[in-house]
């Protein structure tokens, strides 16, 4: 279940950051209104893979999400606009990343 909720995370994170990159790119960067449609059409699927979590609690996997999407976030910069994070970058997201699991993972009662 852990497993599936992880790569859920990261789809969720593929979905919308690049969809919010698309959306940067068509417009800040002047590529077009397609680049702007594809990323609207990324953040929409976002949306739907996020209700694919196994956890029932909107408020939940949206703030776990939040630890996910400050690490992707760091590391599509690095992969796709030359981003280089410094180590307050990295303790950051790290710290982020923690919480994640904190709010998702903890046992229950």
């Amino acid at each position: 279940m852990i497993v599936r909720s992880l790569l859920l995370f990261a789809l969720a994170a593929v979905a919308e950051i690049g969809g919010a990159w698309l959306v940067w790119q068509g417009l800040r960067e002047h590529r077009g209104w397609l680049w702007v449609g594809a990323g609207f059409i990324a953040l929409g699927l976002y949306g739907v893979v996020a209700t694919l979590q196994p956890d029932a609690h909107f408020g939940r996997i949206l703030a776990a999400y939040g630890g996910v999407f400050v690490v992707g976030s760091i590391a599509w910069g690095m992969a796709m606009d030359g981003f280089r994070p410094d180590r307050w970058d990295i303790a950051g997201a790290a710290l982020c990343l923690a919480g994640m699991g904190v709010i998702m993972y903890a046992p229950r009662g």
